[in-house]
């Protein structure tokens, strides 16, 4: 088969985020289907960026559109998104002559891919295929509280309702998305739930050591006698970091290091309140590369991950970082209200209130005072919830399955 799959911030283990295009590309690669996965040049969830033109990464055929570069959430982003969105409409032709693809796939965040992958659908004659990362325009409404008249939310709405008129097959990352999508008009029978998940390769043989300094700040955390609290990801509004920082201030006594690891909008304000409010306890480093991440979950004694209390999440989550804290047996703290929670579900952590510092101060306390054997008991049903339900390989075989 062949698959033309479109994801603007598409990304691979040497780039950093998104992940999740290059692992189930790969699996259809070495399942042997052809895979062109179409993207940005630019992407701001991106570690490095890649040079424009066309690229084979492990089989998989990259094209990578030329885009100008950009800071923050304004005209800069939108001037990005609109030249990679013209500028496949424009090569669409010349894309369905080389590719010839039986399935194409809009899978950026933004649902205005909609109507590019559509007209490279119907120039090819193939499959038409929706991937749901969040639901928008609902999550700027109800995250950004941005107004539902502004013109940028009334053109994710068409969009969005374009998608779920029009998609042969619409995937949802999320879970509990069904209402809401029946309620926009999708034919339900046409929804298949395909989760993120995790690639083995990057879990077998010997860990990437850690970078100098990370690996510093473990050592002076174990040194000084203190338990290490690691969070390996993304820094902005939606991880609510804030309030694990507010949860730091209550724990200046506590024998506990808060080691973040990440980049992101909220970073430079995280650093100030860190340094302003001399919290010594938390070390704020710079991201590391993604083969590095499981030799920095294993260096931890607990890993944590929060969210902001927004309705938005009663669909469900589908955080990559959860999965990989679960495969690699880290006992976990999830500060979320949401329609799903992995972690109650598999029983290898505990949760709590979203935006509670004294929710998570209470949390982390809690599971630092547990047994060693009990957190790795913990920890360990984490990792049997993931190999059982969140292997790539499986969720590879899912989309397929859901597509063809």
């Amino acid at each position: 088969m062949n698959i033309l799959y479109l994801n603007h911030y598409a990304g691979s283990p040497q780039l950093g985020m998104e992940f999740r295009p290059f692992y189930l590309a790969r699996e259809w690669v070495r399942a042997g289907h052809r895979v062109t996965l179409v993207a940005a040049d630019f992407s701001h969830v991106r570690a490095r960026q890649p040079l424009a033109g066309r690229e084979v990464v492990e089989g998989i055929d990259y094209r990578w559109i030329a885009t100008p570069p950009y800071k923050g959430n304004g005209v800069g982003r939108a001037r990005n998104i609109w030249t990679f969105l013209s500028t496949v409409w424009r090569q669409a032709q010349a894309l369905v002559d080389e590719c010839r693809p039986q399935v194409v796939i809009a899978s950026s965040t933004y649902p205005m891919d909609i109507w590019v992958a559509r007209r490279l659908a119907r120039l090819a004659r193939a499959r038409l295929v929706y991937e749901v990362h969040d639901l928008w325009p609902l999550s700027p409404i109800e995250i950004a509280g941005m107004p539902r008249w502004h013109p940028f939310i009334l053109l994710c709405q068409r969009a969005e309702d374009t998608a779920y008129r029009d998609a042969d097959v619409v995937i949802s990352m999320l879970p509990r998305v069904h209402d809401y999508m029946a309620s926009r008009g999708l034919d339900l029978a046409r929804l298949h739930i395909v989760p993120n998940g995790i690639t083995l390769d990057e879990w077998q043989g010997r860990p990437a050591p850690l970078r100098d300094d990370v690996a510093q700040a473990m050592a002076a955390a174990r040194a000084a006698g203190r338990m290490v609290v690691g969070y390996a990801g993304s820094m902005g509004r939606p991880n609510a970091l804030h309030t694990l920082l507010d949860a730091a201030r209550l724990l200046a006594g506590a024998p506990l290091q808060l080691v973040l690891v990440g980049d992101g909008h909220e970073r430079e304000a995280l650093a100030r309140r860190i340094a302003g409010e001399g919290l010594s306890h938390v070390s704020l480093l710079p991201p590391i590369p993604k083969a590095q991440i499981p030799a920095f979950l294993a260096a931890i004694d607990i890993a944590y991950i929060g969210w902001q209390r927004v309705p938005i999440y009663r669909f469900g989550i589908a955080p990559n970082k959860l999965m990989d804290y679960m495969m690699a047996g880290c006992v976990v703290l999830h500060a979320v209200e949401a329609g799903n929670d992995p972690v109650a579900e598999s029983g290898c952590g505990f949760t709590v209130a979203p935006e509670s510092a004294a929710a998570v101060a209470d949390g982390l306390l809690r599971l630092a005072a547990l047994p060693a054997a009990e957190r790795a008991a913990m920890g360990g049903r984490g990792r049997d919830f993931v190999m059982a339900h969140h292997t790539y390989p499986v969720l590879a075989e899912r989309f397929l399955q859901a597509v063809s």
